[in-house]
């Protein structure tokens, strides 16, 4: 029977027994842990010296490490280990290469000639659109090629064989999400999608092919899509299907979308409520109303309040969002009504009072992207402009990242004409002196470009996190390659075994945390139907992080129902934050490092919404 304990006395449980007979993973191995040390540092070239060693193992690791470390220089020392004597060190170079991307690397795949999904997915990822053009064996190769925007005619052709039920699970998977995130005609596609997405024996399969058809404006999908919304048994084709009648215009499908707003199940409600921001018109606006007033869910409601003052800016239904939103005792739904009115300019004197003196960080960060909103609205009038640089200039005096960060992307905004009324920009630099790498890497980009256009000059790039936070080799050894970790929720417990051997920066910082008790009674702060949960923001709502970054880890692990990724702004700049995906989400993949996996409770993690609370993250100890 297992039991959980805190993760201090874990490792120290495990530090105390008998020595295992087997080591608890591959790092009590020293050389392994130099390679992994290299790769964390980015040291190329003490990489490539492992290239040539004779232990398989070692020169697998260092093959691998490029993956993450994606240096175009060891391109062609990567294509020697193209022709070594190991499989699992060719596989290795392949997935590296295909990372790393850029003509060498395709050029040394195809003179490599081999015959595995990786290697296709691999020339995919750095055929140019002329060498793309034939290749047509394998779906996730033309998947790579379409989230590049490289495929033809003959490509959507391919694809359609590849949808048809004697292909493997995994090839018509590939296959139905080529046609989801691909090219935009995909007419000829019609009958094999909605076959596909009506009887294919694999949900996931049904539901990249239902989001697929959004695509195809014909009476026939649009009839399978409303037939989808209404019976199919998996919550998540459902919720495809009713993103994918956004097509069409609300009109015809607002019979379809009212019944899925009173859906059970929380995720397909919140989706059609989505829905409704996108498409409402005018003549709904007393339904949608309706319909807001109705609902329990109160992310369901501050969604339909939006959708109706999209439709109609209303001076009574702006009033009674403000009532509404005062009383309100939840944050998340105090920050989602705000969020409501940037449909409502009217409104900015109170929105812009929350911005400058709630506590409550989701609440200011939405305040001030509603702000923008309102100040992006085609009701906004050129005489607020003066009062919305008032609470700009007053809400960046503080110290908030998040509201610094988004206010500097509305400044810098050349349609909106605040360079022509701003001669004294100091306050900029006032500031930027308040942030600091790699804490708030994500405020600091937009701000620097915001310098940079009222200074006048080219803004000198991204801003980068420098390496800054070395792996805890001590912690790592210690960490089991089955260790399990229990994540209490408000809403059940969720298992999830941790992946030391494939991501143990990663691990070694998430078990850190987990033993300072730093999650504890956080929130899960973005939840996205069919898509993730996430969590391990220390403000609670996703602009928290620490005072350091860790760096990406990627393997050749997919992401599919139940991945752990680390949530990041960009390549290294890792912190607290992660997320569980709800479904395969191949586009995440080789960009985002997994770190763990979820082993029991996917039932919870479906039913978790945002706000639902993180009560303690255990270490499992056998």
């Amino acid at each position: 029977m297992l039991r959980y304990v805190s993760i201090v006395a874990a490792i120290l449980s495990l530090l105390s027994c008998e020595k295992r007979e087997t080591p608890v993973n591959s790092f009590s191995d020293e050389v392994f842990i130099r390679i992994a040390d290299f790769q964390d540092r980015r040291l190329s070239d003490s990489l490539i010296q492992f290239f040539n060693h004779e232990v398989a193992g070692y020169r697998r690791a260092a093959a691998l490490a490029f993956g993450s470390v994606q240096d175009t220089s060891a391109s062609e020392a990567l294509g020697r280990l193209l022709n070594d004597s190991d499989s699992t060190v060719r596989k290795a170079a392949i997935f590296a290469l295909g990372q790393t991307g850029g003509a060498k690397a395709y050029q040394l795949l195809v003179q490599a000639n081999f015959n595995s999904a990786e290697y296709y997915e691999a020339l995919g990822k750095t055929a140019s659109k002329d060498q793309g053009t034939s290749l047509t064996e394998n779906s996730w190769a033309l998947y790579r090629l379409a989230l590049r925007g490289l495929t033809d005619t003959a490509h959507v052709t391919s694809a359609i064989q590849f949808l048809h039920s004697a292909n493997s699970i995994d090839s018509r998977l590939g296959a139905a999400h080529f046609f989801s995130r691909g090219p935009a005609n995909i007419d000829g596609a019609e009958d094999a999608l909605i076959k596909s997405a009506l009887s294919d024996s694999s949900v996931f399969v049904r539901m990249a092919s239902a989001s697929a058809l959004r695509k195809i404006k014909s009476e026939r999908v649009q009839q399978t899509l409303k037939e989808l919304v209404k019976v199919d048994p998996d919550y998540r084709v459902r919720v495809n299907a009713m993103r994918a009648l956004q097509s069409f215009p609300l009109s015809e499908i607002i019979e379809t979308l009212f019944e899925a707003l009173n859906e059970e199940n929380n995720n397909v409600s919140i989706a059609a409520s989505e829905v409704a921001i996108q498409v409402a018109t005018a003549e709904q606006y007393s339904a949608l109303v309706e319909k807001a007033r109705a609902t329990k869910h109160w992310r369901v409601r501050a969604n339909l309040y939006e959708a109706s003052l999209a439709s109609i800016s209303n001076k009574e239904l702006t009033e009674e969002i403000i009532r509404v939103t005062r009383a309100a005792e939840n944050p998340y739904e105090k920050a989602a009504l705000i969020s409501a009115l940037k449909n409502a300019p009217m409104a900015y004197t109170f929105v812009g009072e929350q911005l400058l003196t709630t506590d409550i960080p989701v609440i200011r960060s939405s305040s001030a992207s509603s702000l923008i909103g309102m100040n992006k609205h085609k009701l906004f009038e050129k005489s607020m402009q003066g009062s919305f640089l008032a609470f700009y200039k007053k809400a960046l005096q503080g110290d908030d990242a998040a509201v610094i960060g988004t206010i500097a992307t509305v400044l810098m905004d050349t349609t909106l004409g605040y360079k022509n009324i701003i001669s004294d920009y100091q306050f900029l630099h006032d500031a930027k002196q308040k942030l600091s790498l790699p804490k708030d890497n994500e405020a600091l980009q937009p701000l620097e470009k915001a310098i940079a256009y009222f200074e006048g000059k080219e803004n000198e790039g991204e801003v980068k996190n420098e390496y800054n936070h070395p792996i805890d080799w001590g912690l790592v050894k210690t960490i089991p390659s089955d260790q399990q970790v229990i994540i209490k929720t408000s809403k059940g417990n969720i298992v999830i075994q941790l992946l030391v051997e494939e991501a143990p920066g990663s691990v070694a910082n998430f078990v850190q945390l987990s033993s300072s008790g730093y999650f504890n009674g956080k929130n899960f702060h973005r939840v996205v139907p069919n898509f993730v949960i996430q969590g391990g923001c220390n403000r609670g709502d996703g602009w928290g992080s620490e005072d350091y970054s860790i760096r990406s880890e990627f393997s050749g692990r997919r992401y599919k129902e139940g991945s752990i990724g680390m949530a990041s702004a960009g390549k290294d700049t890792e912190g607290t934050q992660w997320f569980i995906t709800h479904s395969p989400t191949p586009h995440l993949d080789g960009r985002y490092t997994i770190f763990a996996e979820v082993v029991t409770g996917m039932d919870v993690v479906h039913r978790i919404g945002v706000g639902d609370e993180i009560v303690s993250v255990d270490l499992i100890y056998k």
